[in-house]
C-alpha cells in the first residue's frame, strides 16, 4: 500500500461515459481514488452511492473523485445506471493500477484465499502525492470522512 507523502503512480485509465482520464492532467486539483472489489454488490454499492450523494460537496472544495475496480466499462455503465451513481467509475480490468496501489492482495472469505481488491482509499493533493491512505475501509461513513479530510488540506 502506497505511504503518505509518496508519489502516486500515473495512469490513464476508462471512465464511465466513455471517456479516459489520466492521474496526472488531473493536476493541480487533489484527486480521491476510492478502489472497491466489485460492481453490483450489497457494500460496493453502499460505498458508490455515499460518494455520489457527497459529491457536489467534493467538487466545491475543487477534489476529484473517482471509483476504481477491476470491473468491464460495460459493468460500470449497467452499475451506474441500475444505482443512479454520479460519482464517475474507472476500469482497472488488467490490474495494473490495483497493483501499483497496493490495494490487489490475497484476501479469506469463508474459509477460503484468494486474490482481490481490498476496499480501500488514496487522497492524492495538488502536487500528485499521497496525502492520506485508509487501507481496509468499513463502508459505513467512509465518504464523509473522506470529504472532512479533503476539506483539510
Amino acid at each position: 500500500m502506497l505511504q503518505p507523502e509518496q508519489l502516486a503512480p500515473d495512469f490513464t485509465l476508462p471512465v464511465t461515459g466513455g471517456e479516459t482520464v489520466t492521474l496526472s492532467a488531473l493536476r493541480p486539483a487533489p484527486v480521491v481514488l476510492y478502489f472497491y472489489p466489485r460492481d453490483n454488490t450489497s457494500g460496493c454499492a453502499k460505498e458508490a452511492i455515499a460518494f455520489s450523494e457527497l459529491l457536489p460537496e467534493f467538487e466545491a472544495a475543487g477534489v476529484k473523485v473517482f471509483g476504481i475496480s477491476k470491473d468491464t466499462m460495460a459493468s460500470h455503465e449497467k452499475f451506474v445506471t441500475k444505482k443512479e451513481l454520479t460519482v464517475p467509475l474507472l476500469s482497472d480490468a488488467e490490474d495494473t493500477v490495483c497493483e501499483d496501489y497496493g490495494v490487489w492482495a490475497e484476501k479469506k472469505m469463508y474459509g477460503k484465499t484468494f486474490m482481490g481488491i481490498v476496499r480501500s482509499t488514496v487522497i492524492i493533493d495538488a502536487n500528485g502525492q499521497v496525502a492520506r491512505v485508509w487501507p481496509k475501509v468499513k463502508v459505513d461513513g467512509h465518504a464523509a470522512e473522506v470529504l472532512d479530510a479533503v476539506r483539510a488540506l
